[in-house]
Formats: C-alpha cells, sequence, structure tokens
C-alpha cells in the first residue's frame, strides 16, 4: 500500500514538474478552437502566415513606405497618433504588422534575431514595396531592426529606433558601466533576465509561478512609468483599441515570453561592431531615447550611440518609454525619418 502510494505521489510530483516547466501549444489563429483570422496575411516561404495592417496613403500609391515593428506586448494595432491628413501631406503608408506569435500571425518556434529580419524583408517583397523601404521598430521590437541592419542593410532606405530596449550581455558594453545599469533593475527582473539568457528553458516555470514577484513589466509596476508616461496613458486610455485582445490570443509563451529570450539570449552579433547600412549617406540611422525612460538606462543607450557614431542620437530631457504615442514627437520622428528634417523640442 505503501508503495503505491508512493507511485502516486511521485508521478504527481512529476506531472506538476511537467506542467511547471513545458509551456502549453499555442491557440493558432484558424486552426480547430483557436481564434479566427480576420485581418490581411501573407503566406512566407516556411508556409507560415504573418497579419498586417495598412495606415494612410495606398501603398500602391505612396512615396513613402515605413515598416513598423511593434513592442513588447504590442501589435500591428500599435496606437500611433498620425491623422490621416498628415499622412497624406507626408505622402506616407505605414505597414505594420504582428511579429511571429503575436496577434494573428503564426507562432514560430524557431523564432530569433535573425528569422525577424527575413519576416520583414518577405513581407516586403509579398506587398511589392519596392527594393527600398524605411524601418522604424519600438522598443523590443527593435531587435529586428537591429538584425535587418545586420543582414539587410542593402534594402532600407532609412532607419528609426525608438527606445530601443538594450540587452545586458551585448559584449561591447563595459563590465562596470552595464552591472551598474543591470543593479538598477529591480530584483524581480534581474532574476527574469538572467534566467531569459542564461537559463531559457526555465522562463516559463519562472514568468508562471506565483511564490516570488516575477516581472515588473507584467506586474505592471508603477516604477516603470514617469509623469509623462503616465500621461500618455490617461490620454491613450481614451482611444479605442478593438484589436488589443488579440495581442495575446495565441498564448503567452510564443508572444511575450519567446520575446524575452530571443531578446535577452545570445545574439550572433554584437550591434555596437556592426557598420552602417548607409555607407555613401544615401540614408540615416536615428535613435530616440528618453532621459528618464525607466525601462531602458540612458547611460547605456549614449554608449551604444558614441560606438557608432553613424547613428543621429535624440535623448529627450524628460521622455519616457512611450515618447512614440505622443503627437508631437511621433510626428517629428517620422518627418525626421523621411525628410531628415532636424526635430525641435
Amino acid at each position: 500500500m505503501l508503495q503505491v502510494a508512493a507511485a502516486v505521489l511521485l508521478a504527481g510530483g512529476f506531472g506538476y514538474v511537467y506542467k511547471s516547466l513545458v509551456p502549453p501549444q499555442p491557440k493558432v489563429c484558424g486552426s480547430p478552437g483557436g481564434p479566427p483570422v480576420t485581418s490581411p496575411r501573407i503566406k512566407l516561404s516556411d508556409g507560415r502566415h504573418l497579419a498586417y495592417r495598412e495606415r494612410g496613403v495606398p501603398r500602391d500609391k505612396a512615396k513613402h513606405k515605413v515598416i513598423l515593428v511593434h513592442g513588447f506586448d504590442s501589435s500591428k494595432d500599435l496606437y500611433i497618433p498620425l491623422s490621416q491628413e498628415l499622412m497624406e501631406e507626408l505622402d506616407l503608408c505605414v505597414i505594420a504588422f504582428d511579429r511571429a506569435g503575436y496577434g494573428e500571425s503564426d507562432p514560430y518556434p524557431k523564432r530569433s534575431v535573425k528569422s525577424e529580419a527575413f519576416d520583414i524583408q518577405e513581407l516586403a517583397d509579398e506587398l511589392k514595396l519596392g527594393p527600398k523601404f524605411y524601418l522604424m521598430g519600438v522598443s523590443i521590437g527593435t531587435f529586428a531592426v537591429w538584425s535587418c541592419i545586420r543582414h539587410i542593410p542593402h534594402r532600407l532606405a532609412g532607419v528609426a529606433l525608438i527606445v530601443p530596449v538594450i540587452n545586458f550581455w551585448w559584449l561591447s558594453f563595459p563590465p562596470k558601466l552595464v552591472n551598474e545599469a543591470f543593479k538598477q533593475q529591480l530584483k524581480r527582473d534581474q532574476w527574469k533576465l538572467w534566467i531569459a539568457h542564461h537559463t531559457p528553458g526555465l522562463l516559463y516555470w519562472w514568468m508562471t509561478q506565483r511564490m516570488f514577484p516575477y516581472s515588473s513589466i507584467m506586474q505592471r509596476h508603477p516604477i516603470l512609468l514617469n509623469e509623462r508616461d503616465l500621461k500618455t496613458i490617461q490620454a491613450m486610455s481614451k482611444i479605442p483599441n478593438p484589436g488589443e485582445h488579440k495581442i495575446r490570443h495565441q498564448g503567452e509563451y510564443e508572444s511575450l515570453y519567446r520575446d524575452m529570450m530571443i531578446h535577452f539570449g545570445k545574439w550572433e552579433f554584437d550591434p555596437m561592431e556592426l557598420r552602417s547600412p548607409f555607407p555613401n549617406n544615401e540614408g540615416s540611422v536615428y535613435l530616440w531615447q528618453g532621459h528618464n525612460d525607466k525601462l531602458v538606462p540612458f547611460e547605456l543607450q549614449r554608449f551604444v550611440a558614441q560606438k557608432l557614431p553613424w547613428i543621429k542620437y535624440h535623448e529627450v530631457s524628460d521622455g519616457g518609454h512611450l515618447m512614440i504615442h505622443e503627437n508631437a514627437l511621433c510626428e517629428a520622428m517620422f518627418r525626421e525619418l523621411l525628410f531628415g528634417e532636424e526635430p525641435s523640442f
């Protein structure tokens, strides 16, 4: 009897450990029991689908085509405060897409820093954007932008990195500088980032256990927002976002957690060793950082910009992490990307 009881307890223990470590299968859009497909999608060469959304001037008529890469816990429906009238004035078409596993784009277990660059290239080709296009990335979505600079620089007409999230393990960072910045993170985030980098197989467990605080961004800790960000959130809360419920509906693992593992994992290259994608000054790379960004240490961003003198760096004195959602700054970012207009702030 005792042997049976022990066997049952052991089996139950293994079952608990397995359930804690192994993420559930994603609920793929369009599959039986999965969410419906409601957005236009392209089919990639490997059979996956990417969902996208166009805004502004129709892409077959627009002079300027910008692919916009969303950040963490976001989607192709991210809010950008550009009116239709302004986009017509700029002769602009903005194409945003759900990165793999987000929204209505198929999950991709092999997703990597490199794969996202070629997803973007295929999106541009399928939508017939031409030999070159503009690229803008936001927050953690900028790892795809760095990858495009590395892998497909010949396709880029201009690049903007908006509040790009830092990987603390990029090799060019001086140990003292990066360690000081890392220790400024909340303990829960230090553990999260350490696990994502060193033992990514445990990240699902860490993000789903409730014995310890696990992630300030997932728990919406107020320390992440400065006064300017709070005002932006209040303004955005008054604007309907009917696609918000779709962001995670295929599962948090293939969208949010995989983002963490990729961005904070081991990269195949160090962004600070990249060469300019525009050696003949035929385009520019812009980087926007908030001095008061509670998610991205400005000290590390400054170091990145100093290591890459071909980047045109802007640091907004009281800016936070949500600057792209501010009317004046968003317009300034697009005007500079398309026309090289110097921002005034």
